[in-house]
């Protein structure tokens, strides 16, 4: 593959939509595909201070919660009409704040699978509407989680809606194919914008980077380059797959326990 700050091959004119496309891992996945010369349409619910960019392109932005399903559809169509077409939808768009499983509002868990798992459905529902019409079909990439892989303390909603978010995209695989590729990419520890606060500082940061036997978080461009790789031809016998980027991360306690 080539280095990240070059093009990926076989993906110049492709027209690419990104969920959460303002920041973080959503921003480099924007400016990855920017990069190769596709078309990128970003969403998320308030307007960025600057959008992703990549030599003389720049990601277009549409304000939308793709938790309702006709905004979710409005985005598809918008990408529709601005590029004649979408041959790639990226549902990057979720999170949670950390809460206790038992005190938690029923409204808390609802929302948060509600975001993590029942928008994504909303968004690949409307592009399938398109993809199956035109004549190169299409790509759908989940980004999931390894909460949603292993257990998940904290954000227990969170975790099974990730969960969930994987046993889905095989799912449509089936019933989508052959014109509709899905995929799933299930990063682990990224060091984003904001990854100093979730983990406590730059000393939490260097402590849970420890714990990955490559001694490091993903970063953005590692998640960057697991999508364009799915999105492209190279990937064109890929679907219903799983690319989980984690460094091989948290190996068995056992190993830290034993003399």
């Amino acid at each position: 593959m080539p280095p990240v700050d070059q093009p990926f091959p076989g993906l110049a004119g492709y027209r690419v939509v990104v969920t959460g496309g303002t920041r973080g891992i959503g921003a480099g996945i924007a400016r990855g595909f920017l990069r190769s010369g596709a078309q990128v349409l970003i969403c998320g619910r308030g307007e960025p201070a600057t959008l992703p960019a990549a030599g003389d392109s720049t990601a277009a932005f549409i304000r939308a919660d793709v938790r309702d399903p006709e905004q979710a559809r409005r985005l598809i169509g918008t990408a529709h009409d601005i590029f004649g077409g979408v041959d790639v939808v990226i549902s990057n768009a979720g999170g949670s704040p950390p809460a206790d499983a038992a005190t938690a509002s029923p409204r808390f868990h609802a929302k948060i699978i509600e975001l993590n798992l029942v928008a994504p459905l909303h968004l690949a529902q409307a592009a399938h509407e398109v993809m199956q019409a035109q004549p190169g079909g299409g790509s759908i990439i989940f980004i999931g989680s390894v909460s949603g892989a292993r257990p998940s303390p904290g954000t227990a909603a969170y975790g099974a809606a990730k969960a969930g978010l994987h046993h889905l995209a095989t799912s449509l695989a089936i019933e989508w194919a052959p014109r509709i590729r899905v995929n799933t990419v299930v990063p682990g520890f990224v060091a984003t914008e904001s990854a100093a606060e979730h983990y406590g500082g730059a000393d939490g940061v260097a402590a849970v980077a420890a714990t990955v036997p490559l001694r490091r978080m993903a970063t953005p461009d590692d998640v960057t380059d697991a999508c364009l790789f799915l999105a492209s031809p190279r990937a064109a016998y890929v679907s219903g797959a799983c690319i989980t980027l984690h460094g091989r991360g948290e190996p068995p306690a056992f190993l830290s326990a034993r003399p």
